[in-house]
């Protein structure tokens, strides 16, 4: 039977009434959905799915190990912002798995950026992030804005082996602003989004 934290239909509730319905909670929300009893299928695309899904957790928690540059608390909080710009709610964690699996469902290159900070200069900003070399960026573009809806200045950035650098100038002190990495080649590698970071030039 249902467990009522509250009023029915006011706060939450809990498991299923029946088979009939379902509340759980999703997200943060409290939610309801009809019994359904799970199935297995195992069609060619179904089957493809799973596998894109398989790679983009493994690769995330690959790069969580990483002796040299791990993705860390920061990067973390990076791809929360960014997922925080979704119309519906996303975690950190979905949101680095959904850009891993949308660029395998395109042909392309899937792949995590990790190590990422900005540090605060006179009027700047300087980015140092890594990636994963497995999707080999060869060149891209930081983006920065002060809102993390509006990024709408560009620069170019210097990649070599598998770090992306760009120092940001011309930047108003005490105003923060907020930076993403998009790679521009090769092609394979165009989908790939960075979390979106922040800092505050000195």
């Amino acid at each position: 039977m249902a467990k009522v934290t509250a009023p029915l239909f006011s706060f939450g509730a809990r498991a299923q009434i029946g088979k009939a319905i379902v509340y759980f909670p999703w997200k943060g929300l409290n939610v309801v959905r009809e019994h359904v009893v799970p199935s297995n299928p195992k069609t060619t695309g179904q089957t493809t799915q799973r596998s894109y899904l398989t790679a983009a957790v493994d690769r995330i928690h690959d790069s969580q190990a990483s002796a040299s540059h791990p993705l860390d608390e920061e990067d973390i909080m990076a791809y929360a912002l960014l997922g925080s710009t979704r119309p519906t709610p996303r975690t950190w964690f979905n949101e680095a798995v959904k850009l891993s699996v949308d660029n395998q469902v395109a042909g392309h290159r899937e792949g995590i950026h990790r190590d990422g900070h900005l540090t605060p200069g006179a009027d700047k900003l300087d980015l140092e992030i890594f990636f994963s070399t497995f999707h080999a960026i060869t060149a891209a573009t930081i983006f920065y804005g002060t809102s993390k809806t509006a990024l709408v200045h560009s620069k170019a950035a210097t990649v070599a082996a598998d770090k992306i650098t760009c120092s940001i100038t011309s930047l108003v002190t005490g105003v923060k602003y907020y930076v993403q990495v998009r790679p521009t080649a090769p092609a394979s590698t165009v989908l790939l989004r960075s979390g979106i970071y922040y800092g505050v030039p000195t």
